[in-house]
Parts: structure tokens; sequence; C-alpha cells
């Protein structure tokens, strides 16, 4: 084998906050001094690694000189996930810190986060965790994100075949009606139509008709409606480029949520 040496390429102050975490949760669980053997600072890189180059934990394990059977390979990086999905924003905080910035609205809408191929059958007979909108396994977990497109909040995740608006209703609701009552209105696209009031969503043209059928004044308003979901949309795009692990998930899919929280914990700390 070769040695090299490599750049990681996240900013200082990113790996420094979470190596703070694993720091605290060991002192308040009472870990020995010198036990486990991989320091904050070196299992920060080692999960800030995974993130940013997802690829096999064996290889990450073996650059920080990690024993390599496989329960402290993982125990490393799991540690890293929870600790930082711990510090994951709570919807109602969410919202209520919208409403004190005086936003004018917030953008509800769902993603997948693919995974390997999963066993798990719907009643239907149908893979639980396949999406067929996607074509693809994983996992439907919603998001909010700020007019400005900033991603604010994540749920915990649903098989893929879940839609989002019963994903909304699971996660989301009611908490989308008290700040819509308090001035807050939610943008969300079609999927959730009938998902509730205070839930702005475009009108959908009926079956089998053009949406010219459609008063010129709704097709405005869709119109607006779609360009200021397009910026809710993009979210989804930007933190799967930036935290590549969410491509594509090799951990169990029951972690998605946990994943996806601590990438938006990530997310707010590098800016």
């Amino acid at each position: 084998m070769v040695t090299y040496v490599a750049t990681l390429d996240v900013p200082r102050h990113v790996v420094e906050y979470l190596s703070s975490l694993p720091a605290t949760h060991r002192r308040r669980i009472g870990t020995p001094r010198g036990s486990p053997a991989l320091g904050p600072f070196r299992q920060a890189v080692l999960v800030l690694r995974w993130f940013r180059e997802p690829g096999c934990v064996r290889c990450l394990a073996r650059d920080a000189d990690v024993f390599q059977a496989t329960g402290y390979r993982y125990r490393y990086l799991h540690e890293g996930i929870d600790v930082l999905a711990a510090q994951a924003p709570d919807l109602h905080q969410v919202l209520d810190r919208c409403r004190r910035e005086g936003m004018t609205h917030v953008i509800l809408d769902g993603t997948l986060i693919e995974s390997d191929r999963v066993a798990g059958v719907r009643d239907d007979g149908n893979d639980l965790w396949f999406s067929q909108k996607h074509k693809a396994f994983g996992g439907n977990v919603q998001f909010l994100s700020a007019p400005d497109g900033t991603p604010l909040w994540v749920s915990d995740a649903e098989p893929g075949s879940t839609p989002d608006i019963t994903a909304a209703r699971i996660h989301a609701l009611p908490a989308p009606y008290k700040a819509a009552a308090d001035g807050l209105p939610i943008l969300a696209d079609k999927g959730y139509i009938g998902v509730g009031i205070g839930i702005v969503v475009p009108v959908r043209r009926p079956k089998g008709r053009s949406e010219k059928i459609l008063h010129a004044d709704t097709r405005a308003t869709n119109s607006l409606i779609r360009g200021v979901l397009a910026l809710g949309e993009r979210v989804a795009a930007e933190l799967k480029q930036r935290w590549r692990t969410l491509q594509h998930v090799t951990l169990s899919p029951r972690r998605i949520g946990d994943i996806a929280g601590a990438a938006i914990v990530l997310n707010g700390i590098w800016k």
C-alpha cells in the first residue's frame, strides 16, 4: 500500500464544532480518559469524510488507525451521527423562529434519499422501501426551507413508497396550521393538495384538460407559486451535493432521518 497526504475540504470550524460534541457526550456518560482509542478530533474527521466522500467505512477506519473489527468501525460513525442529529432543531422551534424573523413564508417539500435494496413488503405486495415515483429504494424525508432556499428542518424518514402528503401528515402536521394562522404561510407543490388549510398549493387543472381551462388569475397564481417553490426544490439537490452521503446511504435506511438531520446541522455550522 502507498501512504499519502490528503486534505479534507471542510472548514476547520466545522471539524472543531463536531469534535466538541462527542467530547461532551463522553464526559457526560463518564467515559474513561483515553478510551475509546480514537480522539474526538480524529473521530470528527472520520465522520465528515463519510458525509463528504461516501465510501467504505473499513477504509475510513483504516485511515484513522481504528481497530478493524466491524463493531469498532461503525461505533465512531454512529456516535458522530447521533450527537449531530441531537442538535437538529425541532419543527415548532423552527416555525417560531421564522415568525420572529419576519419571514414571508416557508417551503415544504419532500425528497427521496436513496439506499441499498431493503427487505419489506406492503400489504399490496409491493416493496415497502421502493419509490415508484423515483424508481429507487430509499427513505422519504420532508423538509422546510426559508424563502431564500436555506434548509431549516428535516423530518424522520418514512419508507420510500410513502407519498409526500402521508409523510407530511405523520411528521409535520399540525404544526404548520398554527404557523399559518399566525401569519406564516407554508407553500407546497401539488403533491400536498388536500393537506389542509394554511398550506398554499397550486390549483390542479381538471383531469384530461389543458391548464388553459383555468382562469387567468389562477394560472398566474400557479406560476408564481411554482417560481417560489423552485428555491425549495433546490435545497435537496444542494444538500446532496455538499453532503454526498445523502445521494446513497449504505447504512440501515432506518438511519436516514438521523443522517439527514445531522446534515442540516452541519450545513448550518458551515455557513
